[in-house]
């Protein structure tokens, strides 16, 4: 059954001068929380950012065939610009709902850093591949931009995680998590759309996998919806906004491909889901699942399972998943688009130093358990 569930806000003046009480902290991140924690009064370009991005998102997946393939990268395992259709699903399926768009954001380290390639994780470490402007205008600026908020934000969360360790955790290493969240070259971004449900349904039927079942069974039926726990250290959530593209179709005129330094406009959103249980779930340890709703002009953080290795299980990973909504009412296609960015460890970093583990070797790990 799903429970209401409070979840815990702070505000980013509270996060800028560590004022965050050890004990907020640990009902969002601790044994018993939810693992999630909302960040409020972000700067006032956060809310323009957000939109824009998120549009970009409907008219990238609207893009024609032949430039999406070219933004999809198999040498990268799909993790490197534009995937659709290849990750598999536990009915041994492939995930047709939904297309992402993935990019390293090393850029946070400064303009033109890229990260070192590696032969072993090239998922980490692909070069990004990005629109032409004259398809998408100002993607990668907005795109970059509102990552670098985001991480930046992802930052003051990781020094608040170190003061309540430092105090909490024998031995641990002052401002340890700041510096793994500041200095990775592999955080990476996933921007998702979620496709309407009219358009999908023939994807349902010729994959065969069945619609996402009703807030009822979903927790022990999410074949598609993929309960999950994350596996990197804190991951940046935007709430997402639902555009009905049959009233609003994100194609881009040849007037705004070719305007100098031109960027798309922002596409009307639906004031709230149109399908109320479409949304972040969250499974508690006492086997409730509540539904997460964040503010739209706030971030969410998500503990990874590398932060609770790093803290000796003092802040606890959560399994979620993402329920996209069933069909709306005739003559519309709603959409759900959204951005999560995983701050993730250098491939060398240590994360587990009881047995030396780097997050390279945890990554590995993880995909053999999940291979």
């Amino acid at each position: 059954m799903y429970e209401p569930r409070n979840t815990v806000i702070v505000s980013l003046e509270d996060l800028k001068h560590s004022s965050v009480p050890f004990q907020i902290l640990e009902e969002a991140f601790g044994p018993s929380s939810l693992g999630i924690l909302i960040v409020k009064d972000l700067p006032q370009r956060f809310s323009r950012l957000r939109h824009k991005v998120l549009s970009y998102a409907s008219y990238l997946a609207n893009l024609p065939t032949g430039e999406l393939d070219a933004l999809s990268r198999p040498s990268a395992k799909y993790l490197s610009g534009w995937s659709h259709g290849k990750e598999a699903l536990k009915s041994g399926s492939y995930d047709t709902l939904k297309g992402s768009y993935y990019v390293n954001c090393a850029f946070f380290q400064g303009e033109g850093v890229t990260v070192p390639s590696s032969v072993d994780f090239p998922e980490f470490t692909a070069p990004n591949v990005w629109p032409a402007e004259t398809s998408l205008p100002g993607f990668q600026v907005a795109f970059e931009e509102l990552c670098t908020l985001i991480i930046d934000t992802a930052v003051l969360v990781a020094r608040t995680c170190d003061q309540y360790a430092v105090a909490h955790i024998e031995d641990y290493e002052p401002g340890y998590l700041e510096q793994v969240v500041k200095s990775s070259m592999i955080t990476k971004a996933r921007l998702l759309h979620y496709f309407p449900p009219a358009a999908s349904s023939q994807s349902l039927q010729a994959t065969n996998i069945s619609p996402c079942p009703p807030a009822s069974t979903a927790r022990d039926h999410d074949s598609w919806c993929a309960t999950h726990i994350d596996h990197g250290c804190l991951t940046g959530l935007t709430s997402a906004i639902y555009v009905d593209e049959a009233a609003h179709p994100p194609q881009i005129s040849m007037s705004d491909r070719t305007k100098p330094s031109s960027t798309v406009p922002a596409l009307p959103f639906l004031p709230s889901a149109p399908d109320p249980d479409a949304g972040l779930y969250i499974h508690a340890r006492d086997s409730t699942v509540t539904k997460v709703s964040i503010p739209p002009d706030c971030l969410a953080f998500q503990t990874g399972e590398a932060l609770q290795i790093i803290t000796g299980g003092k802040f606890r990973a959560v399994p979620h998943f993402v329920r996209a909504g069933g069909a709306v009412k005739d003559g519309t296609r709603v959409a759900r688009n959204t951005l999560a960015v995983f701050t993730q460890p250098g491939l060398d970093e240590v994360v587990d130093r009881a047995k030396g583990t780097t997050f390279g070797e945890f990554s590995r790990e993880v995909t053999r358990r999940f291979g």
